[in-house]
């Protein structure tokens, strides 16, 4: 019994990390989808892997950090620091994976060359996870 109250005492800290979080995907997804020259999530609801894998890619590589961040401190002001700094290396990945590896990355999403979703994707999960091993405390 006095483990479950325990744990209930950490209930407020859990909500609050959790809300953050998931503002900042949230946060992540308009950022995103805002300096990606195509509709997403339009693309997505059409069936397009392409785009579904390069948004999904960076969605998981921008909350690997946010994890790493979550499971090593209590402070809601590192997890909003790391959280700006996530979404920023998210947003480079894609900018050099799309100009400088692939030039002509909105034709190929445009016409879901499914390698192009693998590749940018990729990408970004592992930024997010190089990000995710170098946030040690």
């Amino acid at each position: 019994m006095a483990s479950v109250l325990q744990s209930l005492t950490t209930l407020p800290s859990y909500l609050l990390f959790a809300a953050v979080m998931l503002g900042f995907l949230l946060l992540f997804i308009v950022a995103y989808t805002a300096v990606t020259p195509y509709r997403d999530l339009t693309l997505v609801r059409q069936g397009n892997s392409t785009a579904a894998l390069t948004l999904g890619g960076a969605m998981i590589g921008f909350a690997l950090p946010l994890t790493s961040v979550a499971s090593h401190t209590t402070s809601i002001v590192d997890l909003a620091v790391w959280g700006v700094i996530a979404l920023v290396s998210q947003l480079l990945a894609y900018a050099i994976g799309s100009r400088v590896l692939l030039p002509d990355f909105r034709a190929g999403v445009e016409a879901d060359r499914t390698a192009y979703g693998i590749l940018l994707g990729s990408l970004s999960i592992a930024v997010g996870l190089l990000n995710y091993g170098s946030l040690t405390y």
